[in-house]
């Protein structure tokens, strides 16, 4: 029996590429080696999406020193981050990363979205 694979465009899969890197930066999948080690993602693949992140409204910085520093999502923008959250293992499947973090962290600006 054969598969049948759906193919989809560069915009689809950089806009939820974006979403994905979002949603792990803020389950604390927050560097550059901690999202290449969650997704398979090259190195610069990760710091161009979230270099890009801006396009979408995200506003995201760096905290700490260059060796041991994170990123934080400090706003979403217009982006929906519970409709991100209900949408992981689809937005997952689109790019065919196979992530293991499901869960953001708990934030109470959730419910507001």
């Amino acid at each position: 029996m054969l598969q049948k694979t759906t193919t989809h465009s560069k915009t689809k899969t950089s806009f939820y590429r974006r979403l994905l890197v979002t949603f792990l930066i803020d389950s604390g999948v927050n560097s550059v080696p901690k999202i290449m080690k969650e997704t398979g993602m090259p190195r610069r693949t990760a710091q161009d999406t979230i270099k890009n992140l801006s396009e979408l409204g995200i506003a995201v910085k760096f905290v700490g020193g260059t060796k041991n520093g994170n990123y934080v999502i400090e706003n979403w923008g217009a982006i929906s981050k519970t409709w991100v959250k209900r949408n992981v293992s689809h937005l997952k499947d689109v790019l065919q990363y196979n992530v293991q973090t499901l869960e953001p962290a708990t934030n109470p600006e959730d419910q507001a979205h």
